[in-house]
Parts: structure tokens; C-alpha cells; sequence
């Protein structure tokens, strides 16, 4: 029995559990909903009408954190959130971090801004873009940057922390920005390691793949 993810490709909050799931090398099957836009029928799967959804056989998980947590618990072959109660809270908090501060900026604002209203026909409104980039994003970019102090956030070894994080700054990347290597030389190293891996350097690549041919259309 597979789990079967609900949503778009391109939502960091989906990204996040599929690199759960292909970090944990567990074979899934998933099924395109879009954001904004879901059939009336996934309301049975998150009241809400929000992405991600999952179900297992007649079990069903909505929201990428708790659908995450249940998955690594799950699947205990490769935990991705550590066992040791101090350093899972650690854990918790940057992925809290990630989905409710970053996102605010890095996905509802910069990404939306350049490539959803792009793809929708609506005008892109740059000085939002680039208040978030220049003034509200670089606090948030500092505090990641202090809670560095190797290739990843905890233990020298992937967590679902990194991948939260990473699965932001991806979006943030697809709306042509980057993290400062001057400014933030950790972070932005980071991200470089993160995405350099085999599995996320794949779902990268079929993602900007998909952006493109959607751009061009």
C-alpha cells in the first residue's frame, strides 16, 4: 500500500513532503490538485482546500507538517526528525520557521509575485518583490544564518529542518532570487549543499522543466 500525495508540484509545501518521501526512498504515488483552484470532492481530504493531502489505504493527512511527521514515524527506516527530545523541538521550530515566516516572503509574496501572476495574466507588483527581498527577508536570512554552524541545521545530518527551509528558498530560487553568498555565507552554502544532492538536484530539475513549458504556453 502506497501513499498517495495530493497537490502541485510547485508548492513548496508539496516539495516538502516529496522530498520526505524520495529522501526516505518510499515509493509513493501522487495526483495534481492545484492550489486555488481544487474540485469541490477534496474538501473530504482538507476541509480547508489546501495543499498538500495524503492518504494511506483509508487514512487520511492534511497539512505538510503533519502529513511529514506521520511519514517519518511510519516509514522509521531513515528518520528525518531526531529522536532526542531538545533537538526534535530545535527541529519543529526551524520548520515552523520556514512554513509560516519564510513562506510569507519567500513563496506568498516573491514567488507568487513574479511567476503565479505571471502564469494568471495579473501584473506583478516589483516593489513588493522588492521590499521583501531587501527589507523583510534579510532579518529572517540573519537569524538562519546564526543557527548555522555546518552544512545543515542539526547534527551535521539532514532533517526535516533542512528540508523545510530548502524547499522555501527552492521557490525563492524559481522567482530568480538567491541567497547572498556575501551576506549570509552559511546559509547560502547551505542551500548549495542541499540542492546538490541526487534526489533534489531530480526534483528541481521536473520542476523547472514544468515552470518553463507552463511559462511558454
Amino acid at each position: 500500500m502506497k501513499p498517495l500525495l495530493y497537490g502541485a508540484p510547485l508548492s513548496p509545501f508539496v516539495r516538502k513532503v516529496r522530498l520526505l518521501l524520495e529522501l526516505k526512498e518510499v515509493s509513493y504515488d501522487s495526483k495534481m490538485i492545484i492550489p486555488y483552484a481544487t474540485p469541490e470532492e477534496y474538501k473530504s481530504l482538507n476541509p480547508l482546500r489546501r495543499v498538500p493531502a495524503l492518504t494511506l489505504g483509508e487514512h487520511v493527512f492534511a497539512d505538510s507538517a503533519v502529513i511529514s511527521h506521520f511519514l517519518d514515524a511510519h516509514y522509521a527506516n531513515k528518520q528525518l526528525i531526531p529522536n532526542d527530545l531538545f533537538l526534535r523541538a530545535h527541529c519543529e521550530w526551524l520548520e515552523k520557521y520556514a512554513d509560516y515566516e519564510l513562506s510569507a516572503l519567500t513563496t506568498f509574496t516573491v514567488f507568487s509575485q513574479r511567476i503565479l501572476n505571471r502564469i494568471s495574466g495579473k501584473p506583478t507588483d516589483e516593489g513588493a518583490v522588492l521590499d521583501a527581498v531587501n527589507n523583510k527577508l534579510p532579518p529572517l536570512f540573519d537569524y538562519l544564518e546564526s543557527q548555522l554552524n555546518g552544512l545543515f541545521f542539526i547534527n551535521d545530518e539532514i532533517t526535516l529542518a533542512d528540508i523545510s527551509i530548502a524547499s522555501q528558498l527552492i521557490s525563492y530560487e524559481h522567482a530568480n532570487e538567491s541567497v547572498s553568498k556575501e551576506k549570509w555565507p552559511k546559509l547560502a552554502r547551505f542551500y548549495q549543499n542541499f540542492t546538490q544532492h541526487s534526489v533534489v538536484e531530480q526534483i528541481i530539475l521536473s520542476e523547472k522543466t514544468m515552470l518553463n513549458k507552463i511559462l511558454r504556453s
